[in-house]
């Protein structure tokens, strides 16, 4: 004859109670995407270039930095976390774009203005890129670990 224990539930109750409080999952999908998304503006925003103007040319340089949060004072992180994320498909996107006008002609490169010459690109946006994706991995893994610390 068999015996058979008593079976204490009461830890699968508090580990069901647990996973009804975590956040939607999209949300924390959305979360990741605008982290690595602030991730990516700070970098950029860093490597941008100033132009540098002579006081009497009433020029201020900084244009193309802050064109990459619309002009806004607030930090890279604030920016991202307004930012809409789209679902395309599997994948959560965030655009992110500059809108000022020669902002592609720095990023690529350019003839000069006597079409003698190449003024070379400064690849702000595609070395960060290129830096976050190596970063990616590592930054979704911490995210992920918290997410689910929450459970037990």
């Amino acid at each position: 004859m068999a015996k058979f224990g008593r079976l204490d539930i009461r830890e699968l109750k508090e580990f069901e109670r647990k996973l009804k409080t975590l956040p939607d999952p999209d949300a924390f999908l959305e979360s990741c995407a605008k982290e690595l998304a602030a991730r990516l503006l700070r970098q950029v925003i860093k490597r941008t270039p100033v132009g540098q103007y002579p006081k009497s040319s009433g020029k201020k340089g900084g244009t193309l930095r802050r064109g990459w949060t619309a002009g806004k004072r607030e930090g890279a992180a604030a920016y991202a976390a307004a930012m809409d994320v789209q679902h395309i498909g599997t994948k959560y996107v965030i655009e992110i774009v500059n809108p000022v006008e020669y902002a592609s002609y720095v990023e690529y490169g350019h003839r000069t203005a006597n079409h003698k010459g190449w003024v070379p690109g400064r690849f702000m946006m595609t070395i960060s890129e290129q830096e976050i994706q190596q970063i990616a991995p590592q930054v979704l893994e911490a995210k992920i670990k918290k997410y689910m610390e929450r459970m037990v």
